[in-house]
């Protein structure tokens, strides 16, 4: 498995060196998007609407918006020492508690745990303490430079962290709307309810329950891959310096339009003609 994350836990004055493992993976079907009619791929681009330009990624600084419009930029080096101060430091189990006091909703990110070279016996240690008293410990960590409130289990014979929200990102149930506060049952539509769930109730195997959307969409794509209902994305268009120069030419030509003042002789003034009278005898 590949390392997320490297450094210490320690409870007391125990302390094991421990690699972090991502316990879980997303298998969502992430689906491109392509443009309809020539079924390239939809290109998304970082751009500046006050320069009117792409932006690189070396152009781009970090800033935190505590009003509208007004920024506080900080540095990448301060952000980078920060971040370093606070990995640097051995985790600490902070307290120990019972599983079953933890809400769900608490509950984020899980995380195998497994030993470096010299922690493998206070790895032990912590893992057979942790199953005899039936408790977890409750620890603080820094990961992808968030500081994370984690509990640490044993889950089969792996030591397990578990990343949960702090108390301030979980959402108040009282903002939830148009929750009744009690409602009015009679004792045969309680009696059915609780029948029915009585009903269903059987030990939780997760094995039983099974991505049925995935599989299907798996499926239609396989599908049509076999009815060769396929596309396949035109190249980009080389650029024809021939094509380019002329382009370049006649854009110049529509800029120049209209720039230059028509200039116009000055007009000369007409000669006088006389005429002379024949004289008559």
């Amino acid at each position: 498995m590949h390392t997320m994350w490297k450094g210490s836990i320690s409870f007391g004055l125990v302390n094991i060196p421990i690699k972090l493992h991502a316990a879980t993976e997303n298998k969502d079907i992430k689906l491109r998007q392509l443009h309809e009619e020539c079924k390239s791929p939809i290109q998304y681009k970082k751009r500046c609407p006050v320069c009117e330009r792409e932006v690189e990624n070396e152009e781009i600084v970090k800033a935190y918006e505590y009003a509208k419009n007004k920024f506080v930029v900080l540095d990448e080096e301060d952000l980078e020492t920060l971040k370093k101060e606070q990995e640097d430091k051995a985790v600490e189990i902070l307290d120990f508690v019972k599983l079953e006091e933890i809400d769900p909703i608490y509950f984020e990110r899980s995380y195998y745990m497994s030993p470096t070279e010299g922690g493998s016996k206070a790895y032990g240690l912590l893992r057979q303490a942790l199953k005899d008293t039936n408790k977890i410990g409750v620890a603080k960590i820094i990961i992808r430079s968030k500081e994370q409130l984690a509990i640490i289990r044993v889950y089969e014979n792996t030591l397990l962290m578990e990343t949960i929200h702090f108390p301030d990102e979980v959402r108040q149930v009282q903002n939830v709307a148009n929750v009744p506060e009690e409602t009015e049952l009679s004792k045969k539509e309680l009696s059915t309810a609780v029948t029915l769930i009585d009903q269903l109730t059987e030990e939780f195997d997760p094995e039983k329950y099974k991505d049925e959307y995935r599989s299907a969409l798996l499926d239609l794509i396989e599908a049509k891959k076999n009815n060769e209902e396929i596309t396949t994305a035109k190249e980009k268009p080389k650029p024809d310096n021939v094509t380019d120069l002329m382009e370049a030419l006649e854009k110049s030509l529509e800029k120049t339009k209209g720039t230059k003042k028509k200039t116009t002789k000055p007009k000369t003034p007409a000669k006088s003609k006389t005429k002379t009278k024949k004289k008559t005898s």
